[in-house]
């Protein structure tokens, strides 16, 4: 349960965070309405949540494309909602296709493409579906490591999720040593 909440409270404020790359957005409307989706969201409103994050990706998709980046936080919000809900076969093609449009529009390689691929393993360690969760967890934590250093927090983050997973497939010597490196990183004075 701990878990979840780390991994939701992360995702929360990954997702309002805007793309640099693209600075003209979806616009304010839409930006007031993932406010509105995500206070929803902390206060267990779910159902209101979600019919709010379908409009405000429909606003997204509306003012910039369906390929922004401002699309993908929205389609990322929606399937969070869902996938806090149970409703993981509703959440998985809007993580992918956040993903994709991440991957186009940003690289590979950006921090936000990460927390894309963070949120789909999410999604499938909470199934039990370990071996779908695994490599996109070891990928995030790859682009956090090179993208943001070696001793960044959301490194840490990603460290924490694998050995989560390592412990849950009975490889807890592999988890104590994630464990004890995000440890590490979340002692250092900031």
């Amino acid at each position: 349960m701990i878990r979840s909440i780390q991994v939701i409270v992360l995702v929360a404020v990954m997702c309002l965070t805007a793309a640099p790359a693209y600075t003209q957005g979806a616009g304010i409307e839409w930006k007031i309405l993932n406010q509105e989706a995500m206070e929803l969201y902390r206060t267990g409103k779910y159902d209101r949540a979600i019919v709010v994050a379908k409009k405000a990706l429909e606003v997204a998709e509306k003012n910039v494309g369906p390929n922004h980046p401002d699309v993908a936080t929205s389609l990322n919000n929606l399937a969070e909602l869902y996938r806090t809900q149970g409703q993981y076969a509703q959440a998985e093609p809007l993580y992918k296709r956040s993903l994709a449009i991440k991957e186009k529009a940003l690289g590979p390689d950006h921090p936000d493409v990460a927390t894309s691929l963070n949120n789909l393993a999410a999604l499938y360690d909470m199934q039990g579906q370990y071996a779908q969760a695994e490599p996109l967890y070891k990928r995030s934590l790859a682009i956090r490591e090179k993208a943001l250093g070696p001793d960044h927090p959301d490194v840490a983050t990603s460290l924490n999720n694998l050995a989560w997973l390592y412990r849950a497939t009975k490889r807890i010597v592999e988890a104590e040593k994630l464990e004890e490196r995000a440890a590490r990183i979340r002692a250092i004075k900031r």
